[in-house]
This record gives structure tokens, C-alpha cells and sequence, in this order.
């Protein structure tokens, strides 16, 4: 695969084909704003995707742009910002809070089976990056889901963070930190090129405007996101997980041995789209060659 343009989030506020409308509805009295995207001039009930993107982003970002792209694939697309984070209610704000989100993909899924637009015996869950985990979980145990499919899956056990945050005592001062008093109320930059305290610092994507860094995006993160972070075990959900998954990836996603430890460890129906070298963690947010592709291998697998 070679390298091509990137999809701007700034100038692509919409795609032709496909219609789009704000919805909300409701998780644990947090008003939860979404976007619902879906063919023009549909006529009949559509199948449907949840789709979710890498930690600390909002709707508009990796979500918008691949539920925008299954719009144009024939399906019924949400896209929502979880509770504290974007347009949507809750506080505290800005936690990562992997139970939390997982919670409210399966209230998503039951949102969905309320609109006419929706074939209800058709909903499946689209997880880009951090995300995966959740969308894994809340597909294996939710019975109103029917796939998942990963991009560029993130999937982290509590030993893999150690290693990835600093080691043992890092991660163990980082937890200590989110448990401290006042620590919702402490909020860090999520990225940025210049401040060295950001959790993303100079990462692509989200530092660059004409990418991830849109007005929408918060970028912002709390730290008592630390705990339930870097306690998370995205790879539990692989004993539990009954369902077909889908796996798109590369060898430069940001942790492809998270992506080969679930593998080995789910007895699920599992297919994988691996593209080339080339193509990196952040490429697969918005490169357009990387998206269609992946859209593509999605649409297929969710349609088969």
C-alpha cells in the first residue's frame, strides 16, 4: 500500500451519500450526544454499527470518519461521545475509564434497536484503537450485538501497561496518583508538541490541526483516568467472546502484541486484514487508503 492523502477532519464535515443527524439518548441520567449516520434516501431498515475510537477522542474524530464511510457501505453508523467527554453530559470530566465506556456501548446498542431506521437483528460494534477492548467486551456480552469488528486494535493487559508506562513502579506511582484527593479535578493536556506533562506528547494525529487537533476534541485527561487505564485487561474478554471478530491491522500498529495475544487466546470466529509496513497506528485514523481499506474489509465482514 502506498502512501496517500489523509482525510482532512477539518474540511470533511460530510460525505456524499450519506445523511447524518444528531440523536441522544440517555446513560444512568448522563444525557449521551451522538451523531447517526446512514445512506440518503434509505427505504427499508438498515444494519447497524457502533463505532468508537482510540482513548480521549470525541466523535468527530476516528469515529466520525469510519461510520461516515460504513453510511456509504449501506449501514446505520453511530458515532457518540461517552459521559464527560465531548458534548455529552457527566461528570467527572475527561476519565478513561474502560468499564465506563464498555457500559455505554451496550446502551448505545439498545438506543439503536429503538429507531425505525435500524434492523435490530442486524447491530454490530466497530472498535478503533483503545477502544477494541471495550468493543470487544461489550460485544461478548451483550446479547443486542451480533460482530465486532477491530482497527488497529489496542488491546492492553495490566502487565503489558507496566511495561509500556515505565515499568512496575511507574505505573504503580501513576495509580497512586488518580487515587489521591482531588484528582478528577487534576487534568492534564492529552497531547502536545511543546508540553512534556501531556499523556500524548508530540504524537501525530492528535497535535496537528489539520488531523485530530479539531476544535471538538477536548484534549484534555484527568488523572484518575491512571487507575482504571493501566488496571484495565482488555484481553479478558477473549475467554467470554462467542461471536465472528474482525481484526484489520498492520505490523506498526502501536501494539500488535496485544492484537496476537487475544488471537491466540479467543476460540471466537476470527478473520484478519494485516496491511503493509507502512501503514501505522495513527494512519489507520485517517489515511484515506488505510480507511477505505479498512472500511472496506469491515463492510464485507458485517455483510457476510
Amino acid at each position: 500500500m502506498t502512501q496517500s492523502t489523509r482525510i482532512s477532519l477539518q474540511n470533511t464535515p460530510t460525505r456524499k451519500g450519506v445523511a447524518e443527524r444528531a440523536v441522544s439518548f440517555d446513560s444512568n441520567g448522563n444525557t449521551l450526544k451522538g451523531t447517526l449516520y446512514t445512506p440518503e434516501n434509505a427505504s427499508a431498515a438498515l444494519p447497524a454499527v457502533i463505532v468508537t475510537g482510540a482513548w480521549t477522542t470525541v466523535k468527530e474524530q476516528m469515529p466520525g470518519t469510519y461510520a461516515r464511510e460504513l453510511a456509504a457501505r449501506g449501514f446505520a453508523a453511530l458515532a457518540f461521545d461517552f459521559t464527560g467527554w465531548g458534548e455529552s453530559d457527566g461528570t467527572p470530566r475527561f476519565v478513561e475509564d474502560p468499564s465506563v465506556k464498555t457500559a455505554e456501548i451496550r446502551t448505545a446498542a439498545a438506543f439503536l434497536i429503538s429507531l425505525d431506521e435500524v434492523d435490530s437483528s442486524r447491530i454490530s460494534g466497530l472498535g478503533v484503537c483503545a477502544s477494541s477492548g471495550y468493543m470487544a467486551a461489550a460485544v461478548a456480552d451483550d446479547a443486542n450485538q451480533q460482530k465486532v469488528a477491530l482497527v488497529a486494535p489496542w488491546m492492553h493487559d495490566p502487565a503489558m501497561a507496566e511495561g509500556i508506562y515505565g515499568g512496575p513502579e511507574m505505573a504503580a506511582s501513576l495509580i497512586a496518583a488518580s487515587e489521591a484527593d482531588g484528582a478528577a479535578d487534576t487534568v492534564l493536556l492529552g497531547a502536545s508538541t511543546t508540553d512534556e506533562n501531556a499523556v500524548m506528547y508530540q504524537a501525530p494525529y492528535y497535535t496537528e490541526e489539520d488531523r485530530g487537533l479539531i476544535p471538538a476534541y477536548d484534549n484534555k485527561f484527568s488523572v484518575a483516568s491512571w487507575k482504571p487505564w493501566l488496571t484495565y485487561d482488555a484481553q479478558a474478554s477473549a475467554d467470554r467472546l462467542t461471536k465472528p471478530m474482525l481484526m484489520v491491522g498492520s505490523p506498526s500498529i502501536a501494539l500488535p502484541a496485544g492484537a496476537t495475544a487475544y488471537e491466540a487466546r479467543t476460540k471466537a470466529p476470527l478473520e484478519k486484514l494485516w496491511l503493509g509496513e507502512d501503514v501505522t497506528q495513527f494512519d489507520f485514523y485517517d489515511r484515506k487508503d488505510a480507511v477505505t481499506a479498512a472500511s472496506d474489509a469491515v463492510a464485507d465482514f458485517l455483510n457476510a
